[in-house]
C-alpha cells in the first residue's frame, strides 16, 4: 500500500512537471484542466491507444474518482489498470486489476482482470534466492482464477505459469538443503531433505537428495562420539540400502558404495573396540570381586 501511495505522489509530481513544460504540452494541459470529463475520458483512451501511457495514466487516475459509482467507472478502472501494466508497474497494476474484480464481480471484463491480477504477481515474482511473497500470491491468484473460471480459454496458460512458480519454489527449497550440507550443518540438511521430499514427492532432484542424505549421515557420524558414531554409521548403511534399491543405476552409485564400505568398516571397528572395552571392564570387576 505504501508503494501505491508513493506511486500516486510520483504521478502528481509528474503532472506538475508536464504542466510546466513548453507549448508541446499545451494541448495536454488544456485537456487536464478541462471540466468536460467525457472529453477527458475520450482523450485518455486515445493517449492509451497511441502508447502515451504517462498522459493516459494521469487522466485515468483523476477520472477514476470522478466516475466512481457511475456506468463509466468500469471502463475507467479497466484502462487505469492496463495503463499501469503497460508502464511496467505490475504491483500497482495487480492491485487495480483486483480492485476491478472486487468492484465489478459480474463485469464484462471480470475474467480478464482476475487473470491479469495473477499475471501481474507472476511478473513480479523474483529469482528463487529472494523473498517469494509474490510467488505465493501469484499461485493463490491463479488458483482462484482456475476455480472461478474452470472453462476459461486461459486455463492452459494458468497451469503453465503455476508449474513455473512451483518449480521456482521447489528449486529454492532444494538449494537450501544443499546449502546446509555444504555449510556442514548435516543435521539441518538431513531434516530439510526429508521435508523437501515430502512436500515435493516428484521433485527433479530427489535422487541427488537421497544420496546426499547418505553422505550427510556419514559426515555427521565422523564428527560424533563413539556411541553416536556407531548409530550414524548404521543410519548411513540403512539409507544406502534404500538409495540403491530406489536408484540401482544412479550416477552416484560408485561414491555411495565407497561411503557404505567405509561406514561398515568404521562401525565394525567401533563395535570391536566397544566389545573389548566391555571385556576389560568385566575382567576388572571380576578381579576386584575376587580380592580377599
Amino acid at each position: 500500500m505504501k508503494m501505491i501511495l508513493k506511486k500516486s505522489l510520483v504521478l502528481s509530481l509528474l503532472a506538475l512537471v508536464l504542466s510546466l513544460l513548453p507549448s508541446c504540452n499545451s494541448e495536454f494541459n488544456k485537456i487536464k484542466k478541462s471540466n468536460d470529463y467525457a472529453y477527458k475520458l475520450e482523450m485518455a483512451i486515445k493517449f492509451y491507444d497511441k502508447g502515451d501511457y504517462t498522459k493516459a495514466q494521469i487522466l485515468f487516475e483523476e477520472l477514476q474518482n470522478v466516475y466512481k459509482g457511475t456506468e463509466k467507472a468500469e471502463t475507467v478502472y479497466f484502462y487505469n489498470a492496463y495503463t499501469n501494466f503497460e508502464m511496467g508497474d505490475y504491483l500497482l497494476a495487480g492491485f487495480l486489476f483486483r480492485n476491478y474484480v472486487r468492484t465489478f464481480p459480474t463485469g464484462k471484463r471480470a475474467e480478464e482482470c482476475a487473470y491479469m491480477t495473477a499475471y501481474c504477481y507472476y511478473l513480479n515474482s523474483p529469482e528463487y534466492a529472494l523473498d517469494q511473497t509474490d510467488t505465493y500470491a501469484a499461485i493463490r491468484e491463479f488458483s482462484f482464477f482456475l476455480k472461478q473460471y474452470p472453462k476459461s480459454e486461459r486455463i492452459t496458460d494458468c497451469n503453465e505459469y503455476m508449474d513455473k512458480l512451483h518449480n521456482k519454489l521447489e528449486f529454492k527449497d532444494y538449494s537450501t538443503c544443499v546449502q546446509y550440507y555444504h555449510l556442514s550443518d548435516y543435521k539441518a540438511a538431513i531434516a530439510d531433505i526429508a521435508i523437501h521430499n515430502k512436500d515435493f514427492p516428484d521433485n527433479k532432484h530427489k535422487e541427488e537428495l537421497v544420496f546426499l542424505t547418505v553422505k550427510a549421515y556419514y559426515e555427521l557420524g565422523l564428527l560424533s562420539n563413539d556411541k553416536k558414531k556407531a548409530e550414524r554409521m548404521k543410519l548411513t548403511m540403512d539409507n544406502y540400502v534404500k538409495f540403491v534399491d530406489t536408484y540401482p543405476k544412479s550416477i552416484y552409485l560408485a561414491e555411495a558404495q565407497t561411503i557404505f564400505e567405509s561406514a561398515t568398516q568404521i562401525k565394525a571397528q567401533l563395535e570391536k573396540e566397544m566389545a573389548q572395552k566391555q571385556q576389560d571392564k568385566d575382567k576388572a570387576a571380576k578381579k576386584e570381586s575376587n580380592k580377599p
